[in-house]
């Protein structure tokens, strides 16, 4: 039977300008190519879930418009549940606008819409599903009060609890989230946020670590781009090396690597297993362009486990 995992957060459509250079502030630059795909770190967290064969619900709001249409339909294409997805009555839905010149440098300004309003509200409307639950994975781009509401509800009826704790938060998180929260995936930028070290090398990056286990973290698995991942817990510290992949597109591949180690986790993997797994979910989300595309499905992932052993 399939682990049941509940991903409360965000839903944008991702619409993206491709052009030879990025504007100056009142230029005009003809673009050469427009694309337009579902997104939102909880939508992607979601979907990388479903894919990877779990039984996925998602909480959170879209706006009562066609971008709307097109989130919810990507979440049922993918095996989402949305049955606790509220149509918004007085926002759109959240987007994203995002323009790439041709040397890969992007501007991007998020429009957060009915994203930003998620309330507890939403969490207790969805009560009933909650019943059988493993895991909660929560991150950062929806109101900070409804994202502790969930944790501290997850919390209470037993459920594993993962904080993707992104965008970078901009002023200091609850404290009492560090009791809460079993598993925290930052990366280098998310890390330096929550406690002020930049991430430079692995000592650095050992150190941070360690910081936020000094805070009350029970566990931080810190997301290290094409050097891996580390995992510290209050009883070991050990890096886990990356997988090798023709990169293409690096977008979301944060995403994948939460949803992973959640799902793995939840289904009573130990450290060892699910960060492998994580990091191997990670790396084939780089295979791809763009978010929701690039979130691979079991089988890809086990693929890769079996033709590319780790020591």
């Amino acid at each position: 039977m399939a682990v049941k995992v509940i991903v409360v957060g965000s839903a944008n459509m991702d619409i993206v300008a491709f052009a030879p250079k990025l504007p100056a502030p009142g230029e005009t630059v003809l673009g050469t190519r427009f694309e337009m795909a579902c997104g939102g770190k909880g939508a992607n967290q979601a979907v990388a879930c479903a894919r990877l064969g779990a039984e996925t619900w998602f909480i959170g709001r879209v706006g009562r418009d066609s971008f709307g249409d097109l989130l919810l339909q990507s979440f049922r294409e993918t095996g989402v549940r949305t049955d606790f997805v509220r149509r918004d009555e007085e926002e759109s839905s959240g987007v994203a606008l995002i323009f790439v010149e041709e040397t890969g440098q992007n501007e991007i300004v998020v429009v957060q819409g009915a994203n930003g309003r998620v309330q507890p509200e939403d969490i207790d409307a969805a009560s009933p599903i909650w019943e059988g639950a493993k895991a909660l994975l929560v991150q950062l781009e929806i109101p900070l009060h409804t994202v502790g509401y969930a944790i501290g509800e997850a919390s209470r009826r037993g459920l594993l609890v993962v904080l993707n704790p992104a965008p970078a938060p901009r002023q200091p998180l609850p404290e009492e989230w560090f009791g809460l929260v079993d598993v925290w995936t930052p990366n280098e930028r998310e890390i330096e946020g929550l406690t002020g070290i930049a991430v430079t090398d692995g000592e650095s990056a050992e150190r941070a670590a360690k910081a936020l286990l000094e805070r009350g973290a029970k566990a931080v698995v810190l997301t290290l781009g094409a050097q891996g991942a580390l995992l510290a817990t209050p009883e070991f510290i050990r890096p886990f090396p990356a997988f090798q992949v023709a990169a293409v597109d690096a977008t979301a591949a944060g995403d994948a690597f939460a949803a992973a180690l959640t799902v793995r986790l939840a289904e009573g993997a130990n450290w060892e297993e699910a960060v492998i797994f994580a990091n191997a979910a990670g790396a084939l989300a780089c295979t791809k362009v763009g978010a929701q595309p690039s979130m691979p499905s079991r089988l890809k992932v086990e693929t890769l486990l079996q033709t590319q052993p780790l020591p």
